[in-house]
This record gives structure tokens, sequence and C-alpha cells, in this order.
């Protein structure tokens, strides 16, 4: 499979704050790649190292098979990029907008155009400076769409939109992969990344701390179990792989690790089970287990 984005032991520093520390990135042909962390994890400045827009201090990058830094005007024709704070012109209308920046990569498709306008519904007559932070979204969302692109880069995309224009959002992303073109989708809203990419890299203080699709990473995680059982909750908190037993109306309630559940399970058919019900962990358990600690001192702070 062709690789479109390759990006390896990345360092990026500004001053004393090591912004990129040695982070690695594959994106294939063909895929939506969710790139996740919380403010300040490295996404941007990855994104923008991929555009050209910054040079990385270190490390070794391709995109479309070219250098970002050498060829970026080349590989700009090819790459519709969306970030997650659009700033417009503020005396050109939202079309007037659209139609510069599709210009760039060679004129939007018509009847294209038109129907993303509509479905995001977007009033394309009004000035940049008349939009809320959900409309400038738009404008950048239906100039990325309005001209095919081999690849989609999206940088928060869907901040300020709601509901509905998110599900709007999706479609057009599911259209343009099944057009053939790859996504880089670099997110925190986790449902979003669940329900479109392919594969998934979670990236931790500049680095990728983890990489592969959602049924490899939740192997990395713990299930959640309800139980009810004839064990006891001391024999099962015993067992190899099980954290936080305890017991609800009942049932014993407990979380296994991956590598362990064919043991558990084993065990519990052993002791007797009348009722069971296994939940794979979502992709905000597995956002979690990297960044557990530094929410819980951000949430601390805001209070």
């Amino acid at each position: 499979m062709t690789t479109v984005i390759e990006a390896q032991g990345l360092r990026k520093h500004f001053g004393r704050t090591a912004a990129l520390d040695g982070l690695d990135l594959t994106v294939s042909a063909g895929e939506v790649h969710g790139f996740l962390g919380p403010n300040g994890a490295g996404k941007s400045t990855t994104i923008r190292v991929l555009l050209g827009m910054l040079r990385a201090d270190a490390g070794s990058t391709s995109v479309l098979g070219r250098d970002p830094w050498r060829d970026a005007v080349a590989i700009h024709r090819d790459v519709a990029y969306v970030p997650g704070d659009v700033t417009l012109w503020p005396n050109l209308s939202g079309g007037e907008t659209i139609d510069y920046l599709t210009r760039l990569r060679g004129g939007a498709d018509a009847a294209l155009r038109a129907r993303l306008i509509e479905d995001f519904q977007l009033d394309p007559r009004k000035k940049g400076r008349g939009y809320s932070k959900g409309n400038r979204q738009k404008v950048a969302l239906v100039a990325a769409f309005a001209r095919p692109a081999e690849l989609y880069i999206f940088d928060e995309p869907t901040s300020g939109l709601d509901p509905v224009m998110e599900s709007v959002f999706r479609a057009e992303v599911e259209r343009v992969v099944a057009d053939g073109a790859t996504v880089l989708l670099s997110s925190h809203i986790l449902s979003e990344v669940e329900q479109l990419c392919d594969r998934v890299t979670i990236v931790r203080a500049g680095r990728a701390v983890e990489t592969g699709t959602l049924d490899e990473l939740r192997h990395l995680t713990r299930t959640s179990f309800r139980v009810a059982t004839a064990a006891g909750l001391a024999e099962v908190a015993a067992l190899a792989g099980v954290h936080d037993a305890r017991e609800e109306a009942g049932h014993l309630v407990f979380d296994v690790d991956g590598a362990e559940l064919e043991t558990v399970l084993a065990a519990l058919t052993r002791a007797g089970v009348t009722a069971l019900t296994a939940t794979p962990p979502s992709l905000e358990e597995l956002f979690l287990r990297h960044y557990g600690d530094r929410i819980a001192v951000t949430d601390e702070d805001a209070a």
C-alpha cells in the first residue's frame, strides 16, 4: 500500500519547549487516519511541518512523495487543509473566499460547490467579518471539499459546528475517501474519530505513544465486565489482569486487561455465570489511559 505521509523522528523546539520530541507518523493511501492528543501534544505543529509551514529541527518528512519544506507549492496543489480556527478576509464574502481558495488548487466543481453550500447551510453572500466561528469553519470546509484533492488534512475541523453540521462533515469525508482520497484527521472529539477513522495515532508530549487500528488499540486497554456469578469478589479480584473489582446490585463489576481475557473468562465459566456483559473500551478510555493525570490536573486548575 502506498504511503502518503511518512514522518520519522520529527523534532521541533520553540525556545526551551519541545513541541515535537521524536514523533513518527505513517499514513497510507486511502485511509482516514486519526491524529489524537490534547492541546499542546504536538498535533498542530506536526501538521504545519507536513504542510511546509514550519521546518523541523530534526527528522525526515515526506508528503505525497515530496519534501514539504522544499516542495510546499507542489504539495499544496494536491492537498486540502482546514485548520481548527479559521480566519477569513473581512471584506470578502464567503463565496468569494471559497472561489479564491479553490482557484489556488485549480478551481471548484461548480455543482459540487453549490451542493456543499446548501448542505452546510452557509450564506455565501455575507462578508467574512460577519461570520460566526461555526460559519467560518463552514467556508473553509466547503472550499476544501469543492475541489477534489489527493490528501485532506483537517486540524480540529468541526470546532464550532453543531451536531447536524458534524454529520454533514462526516458524510463528505466518507465521500472523498470512497473516491480514493486520503484523510488525516486531527481531533480531540473521540466519537468523531471512532466513527470515521481506520487507524489512529495517539500523541503525547510530542511523541507518538500508540498507533494502530481501533481494534488493535483496544487490545492494549481493559474491557469492562458486569457479571452475575457464583465466584466471590475476592476470588475474582485475585485473578491476573483484573482491576477495580467491586460489587454493584448483586453483580461483580471489574476491568480486565486484554491479554488476560481468555483466562478470566475461563475462570468465570468454571465458577458458573448466570449473566454477563462485556463492554470493549471506548477510544475515550484509551485516550485517558495516556492523559488521565494531565486531564485531572487541568480540571483541578479549572475548578
